[in-house]
């Protein structure tokens, strides 16, 4: 733990006394960080895991939002923003990884646990207030604006074609019965892209990927982490998530109050949709192929893969 000492120490002026692992998640390690006053949470983004790029490309983007976002809205604390290294950075980053340091929410992941009605009024509440905000904010967000383009198509074409002998046996196996039915989604998912492209989409700031996971309960407030797909798209990138929950006429319920006259337009819920399973089938595909995994995280990634090519076979489309 010496190595993220100095980094909190020389880029952040923390002097940590303690440096302790977190639960942490798809994308990135987690760590607590314990200096005499105050408590701090680390994330790292190993750049040995394949999927790194794709988090972290835009944090110089989407950080100066989410710091708007914060300051400016009824979401002031309700997401957690990351603090500035000593040069008023976004993150640090050296051969190893790419950091990010927060204040340390005191509370709970929800994770498999079900939410109870304040917590989904919450979450409504939170959904609601960010869809009121799109491309006029007094932020940039064109690097951070929904194109309908895939921009994993390629590599998954070739990873079901030219690469699938690389997988290993046991994998190939899983894969093959279901390589017509992915190659037909992705080609599914590139004709309602491009419709949706030349078609006028109203665009407001979402999330993408709304989960237990990423909603932890501090105190008497439900908080939404890790923003790293925040993105300006059809707000259905973020309902998508809610579709099929128990709560969700619920959740609607109070969306509506804030957004009157929604109606969910079906041909983006259902490119989210598709989208969202082929991108996480591909990820897991590279984890598979490209990261060094211990053997009980091989099983957890395998087991994740089986559940989304079992679901993506049956969904209906």
């Amino acid at each position: 733990m010496d190595h993220l000492k100095n980094i909190v120490r020389h880029h952040y002026d923390i002097d940590a006394v303690d440096v302790t692992p977190q639960q942490g998640g798809w994308s990135a390690l987690a760590y607590k960080v314990i200096s005499d006053q105050h408590c701090y949470f680390l994330k790292v983004y190993e750049k040995s895991r394949a999927s790194t790029p794709k988090w972290t490309a835009l944090i110089d983007k989407y950080v100066p939002i989410i710091q708007w976002l914060s300051r400016q809205t009824r979401l002031q604390g309700k997401l957690p923003v990351p603090l500035l290294t000593r040069n008023a950075a976004y993150k640090h980053e050296d051969d190893m990884g790419i950091y990010q340091l927060f204040a340390y929410i005191e509370g709970k992941t929800i994770g498999n646990q079900a939410l109870h009605s304040l917590q989904v009024r919450q979450l409504a509440e939170i959904i609601a207030e960010l869809h009121l905000y799109g491309e006029e904010i007094p932020v940039n967000t064109a690097a951070i604006k929904q194109d309908f383009r895939i921009p994993f198509a390629e590599q998954f074409r070739e990873m079901l074609n030219e690469d699938i002998h690389r997988l290993p046996d046991d994998v190939n196996e899983i894969v093959k019965p279901f390589v017509n039915v992915l190659a037909d989604r992705m080609n599914q998912l590139e004709v309602i892209g491009d419709e949706l492209r030349g078609s006028e989409m109203k665009m407001k700031l979402c999330h993408t990927d709304l989960h237990n996971w990423n909603l932890m309960q501090s105190g008497q407030q439900l908080i939404l982490i890790d923003w790293e797909g925040l993105k300006l798209a059809p707000v259905e990138a973020d309902l998508m998530f809610l579709v099929e929950e128990p709560f969700f006429e619920e959740f609607m319920a109070i969306y509506r109050k804030t957004h009157t006259n929604y109606v969910i337009n079906r041909q983006a819920l259902e490119f989210y949709q598709i989208r969202r399973a082929l991108e996480d089938i591909c990820e897991l595909l590279e984890q598979l192929l490209f990261d060094e995994q211990e053997a009980g995280d091989r099983v957890e990634t395998i087991g994740h893969l089986k559940g989304e090519l079992r679901k993506i076979d049956r969904r209906i489309i």
